[in-house]
């Protein structure tokens, strides 16, 4: 199995981070990514087991299913259910955590999935540079760091 694994630290409170990222339809207002998603079948976005369908500005076409979603913890686990990445059993969870020390946030993103012995090197790296730290940048510079 692999495991990715991608951390930050945003010049922001966590609650003001949270209130971005918890929106499991909201990834195309904070990650470059990300053109367009929806809801399917217009269930609420924070409605454990439903399915966001989206694009990327690629072109390419994504699946996830909400598996957990904790505004106390905040953090948000998925699934993917559909993609071209040619992964499966992917799990993934954006965490945050507070860091008291000039109200700023610390950021966790992490993800297990199998795939061809031969991809896994290559996912790793897409995963964890391009798509989680791409949103972490993102997030970053919404925040002014």
């Amino acid at each position: 199995m692999a495991r990715v694994y991608v951390s930050t630290v945003v010049n922001a409170r966590n609650d003001r981070v949270w209130a971005r990222v918890r929106d499991f339809n909201g990834l195309p207002n904070w990650h470059p990514a990300i053109a367009e998603s929806r809801i399917e079948g217009g269930e609420p976005a924070d409605k454990i087991g439903c399915v966001r369908d989206f694009r990327l500005r690629n072109g390419d076409r994504i699946r996830e299913k909400l598996l957990g979603l904790s505004d106390y913890d905040m953090f948000c686990t998925y699934s993917i259910l559909e993609s071209p990445m040619g992964v499966s059993n992917y799990v993934a969870t954006i965490r945050l955590t507070p860091v008291t020390d000039g109200d700023k946030t610390f950021l966790e993103w992490t993800a297990e999935f199998d795939c061809a012995p031969e991809r896994e090197a290559d996912l790793v790296a897409s995963i964890g540079g391009g798509v989680f730290q791409g949103g972490f940048d993102a997030l970053k510079r919404g925040f002014g760091g």
